[in-house]
């Protein structure tokens, strides 16, 4: 057995391709060689559906010894931009993965172009002049047999002739295709002469107007597989119907007994999301997201912006697995991954998102101390770091009620709590403006509650977090949320998608008050906000303005809100 195959007793634990790819090695198929590859259209940014299928093309060529490369399958220039192609990079490259080489479907133009002419001389292609709406028809239904184009029997010379001048432009788009001549009345409706080059008036990110005839993705995809020399040519379910076509193509290309072979896995869906590209290239141009990188969005690009880690992402993956047949995955499990991911590696910090005063009216006017602050008590190597503390401090406003319910255990008149990593303080009472909103709450701290002090193992019901207002530095916070306020919006048929957005996904908190710490924090550099969530510093911060994004809160408090309702 190739020295790169798990061993026999771990062989329960493969998902199904690894089975297959393992037992072709074993059966010395392509001289045990492994080759995927990725093939992006670059008409937009990847989403996390697609992470998934870059773990499987590159993750089977690493796991086995083999090369992957990266194809941009760019068939279709009226829609496809350069942008794409270096974002798509990017993404890859964010992940973990290095491709073997980079191809474009664009650099098989010649040979794709030479292969349509030889299946019209070989009688198994054909100029069709009809328009796409009648050709959909003639195709017939899954139980009924297709008839056959007027032109299916166009003389071979005639069909040469007219697919060489749809490609100089002597014809307008729409006005002729050319297609495959197979079976009209195959149970398989992609059998039933499917359209092989059509028209395309619009320069070509790399080709320019060398082209005006352009090959379909059923014609370019298996084609460009089968000259590159990819092995396992791997797909999402939808492609299995396609399945047929891919190997009538390759049957005719052939010249020997080498042949790529497709297999199919299931897509990424999840909750709350949509995957359709045109729906979120939707979403960017009408301005309900601020781009492809919007946090709420399900790109790489947004989730790596809202602070998402690549072994988050991977392990989130992993746990969902690969199997044949499609599903919907909980979001829950993502915000979960990533969680646990932060946990492990990121440093505590305290940051008040809705700030109000304490007072500590015992604590001597114009006395500082430096408190010590665990970084990680999940890493032992994490070290600690200092945190100012003195007679005024800010806490969330919602850590005070002036009349408070019998179990809320934090600030409220005659109760105490302690602040985490200084004192227990007693509450004694709050001042309000002319509007009755509260502006100051009022405390007493006992000073021998401090770390080391006599009584410093005294216990209270609440704990909550603060900062200085003598050095605490000032930020907004992007706290975003689920983009869809329903469970699966691509279900719901009888509404526009937009229709079902979640009006609270974003809310932007201006006056937010940050430990110190946090002054020298860069772009993606990430955090937990004790007792808040996981944030990371967003790309639009300056050196003057501090900006972070909440990645994922604490715990789930989403579907604790859902089942309420």
């Amino acid at each position: 057995m190739n020295e790169n195959t798990v061993n026999e007793e771990n062989k329960r634990s493969l998902n199904f391709i690894e089975a297959i790819v393992e037992n072709d090695i074993k059966e010395g198929l392509n001289d045990g060689r492994i080759q995927t590859r990725f093939p992006p259209e670059p008409n937009g940014y990847l989403h996390i559906g697609h992470a998934k299928a870059i773990c499987m093309d590159f993750g089977i060529a690493q796991q086995y010894g083999g090369l992957c490369n990266l194809r941009f399958d760019d068939t279709n220039p009226s829609k496809e931009d350069v942008e794409y192609v270096d974002a798509i990079m990017e993404d890859i490259q964010w992940l973990g993965y290095q491709w073997e080489n980079v191809f474009y479907a664009s650099d098989y133009f010649p040979q794709l172009y030479d292969f349509a002419v030889q299946l019209i001389k070989e009688g198994k292609a054909y100029v069709d002049e009809q328009s796409a709406e009648v050709i959909a028809q003639q195709k017939g239904t899954p139980t009924q047999a297709g008839t056959d184009s007027p032109f299916r029997n166009r003389p071979m010379e005639e069909n040469l002739d007219l697919f060489k001048k749809m490609n100089e432009g002597a014809f307008p788009e729409g006005s002729m295709v050319l297609r495959a001549k197979i079976d009209m009345a195959s149970s398989n409706m992609h059998m039933r002469d499917p359209i092989i080059y059509r028209i395309i008036d619009h320069p070509h990110h790399r080709t320019g107007t060398t082209w005006k005839a352009y090959p379909m993705y059923d014609f370019a995809h298996g084609q460009s597989d089968y000259f590159e020399g990819v092995t396992h040519s791997l797909c999402t379910l939808e492609f299995v119907v396609h399945r047929p076509l891919y190997d009538w193509f390759i049957d005719q290309l052939a010249t020997n007994a080498y042949r790529p072979h497709q297999y199919e896995f299931n897509r990424l869906n999840l909750t709350y999301t949509v995957m359709s590209k045109r729906k979120l290239l939707q979403l960017v141009q009408e301005g309900l997201v601020s781009g492809w990188d919007d946090p709420r969005m399900p790109t790489i690009c947004g989730l790596r912006r809202r602070g998402y880690t690549p072994e988050s992402i991977h392990n989130f993956i992993d746990r969902i697995g690969y199997t044949k047949y499609d599903g919907v995955n909980d979001i829950g499990l993502l915000e979960f991954a990533v969680r646990e991911d932060l946990n492990k590696r990121v440093t505590r910090v305290s940051a008040v998102l809705d700030p109000v005063k304490l007072v500590l009216t015992n604590y001597p006017e114009g006395q500082t101390e430096q408190m010590e602050a665990q970084n990680n008590p999940e890493d032992e190597n994490a070290g600690s770091h200092n945190i100012l503390f003195s007679r005024e401090l800010y806490i969330e406003r919602d850590d005070f009620m002036e009349d408070a319910p019998k179990k809320y255990f934090r600030l409220t008149p005659g109760n105490e709590v302690r602040l985490k990593n200084a004192y227990i303080v007693k509450c004694t009472g709050c001042k309000k403006d002319e509007n009755g909103n509260i502006v100051e709450v009022y405390a007493e701290y006992d000073a021998n509650t401090r770390s080391g002090m006599p009584d410093s193992n005294r216990k209270v019901k609440g704990t909550i977090h603060w900062v200085s207002t003598e050095d605490c530095i000032d930020a907004e916070v992007r706290v975003y949320d689920r983009l869809f306020a329903v469970e699966n919006p691509s279900e719901e048929k009888d509404k526009d998608f937009r229709e079902l957005l979640n009006p609270d996904s974003l809310k932007v908190l201006k006056n937010c008050k940050l430990e110190s710490y946090l002054k020298e924090a860069k772009p993606m550099d990430k955090f937990q906000f004790q007792r808040l969530g996981y944030f990371c510093v967003d790309t639009d911060s300056t050196a003057d303005k501090l900006i972070f994004n909440r990645t994922v809160a604490l715990k789930d408090s989403w579907s604790k809100e859902q089942k309420k309702q």
